[in-house]
């Protein structure tokens, strides 16, 4: 079975089943909160980005998954302890852009580097192809 192609099915069920950081406020319902999919690798930060068609090459080594501060108590979210998965490589793209993150190549998730509020264009490439 290949791996090298990803629906947003898979990558929602596989960000689910990751420990996931970076809280947001749901309108859905009262006091719920959400974590966004972040994680860390050499010094940068990483955000999910679904729907993009990628391959996964070797591994990289070891990216953090830092808790999830959900619940508002700080001395709770300092006690949780941060979770590691694997770092993949992107076929043709540099770490410093994009890596895949999971327990196993066919379960990572497609992050990027997030340093700003726009999309590399490289990884913009890969979301407009059909």
């Amino acid at each position: 079975m290949s791996w090298s192609r990803r629906s947003a099915g898979a990558l929602l069920t596989a960000a689910a089943a990751i420990t996931v950081s970076g809280c947001t406020v749901s309108s859905g319902g009262e006091g719920e909160a959400v974590c966004a999919f972040e994680v860390s690798y050499e010094g940068r930060s990483y955000r999910d980005v679904a729907n993009v068609d990628f391959t996964v090459t070797d591994k990289l080594g070891t990216a953090k998954l830092p808790p999830c501060k959900d619940t508002g108590g700080d001395e709770e979210a300092e006690a949780e302890e941060t979770e590691e998965a694997a770092a993949y490589g992107v076929r043709g793209l540099p770490p410093e852009t994009a890596i895949a993150v999971g327990s196993s190549p066919e379960d990572a998730v497609f992050v990027v580097s997030s340093s700003g509020s726009t999309l590399p264009p490289e990884v913009q490439e890969l979301l407009d192809k059909p």
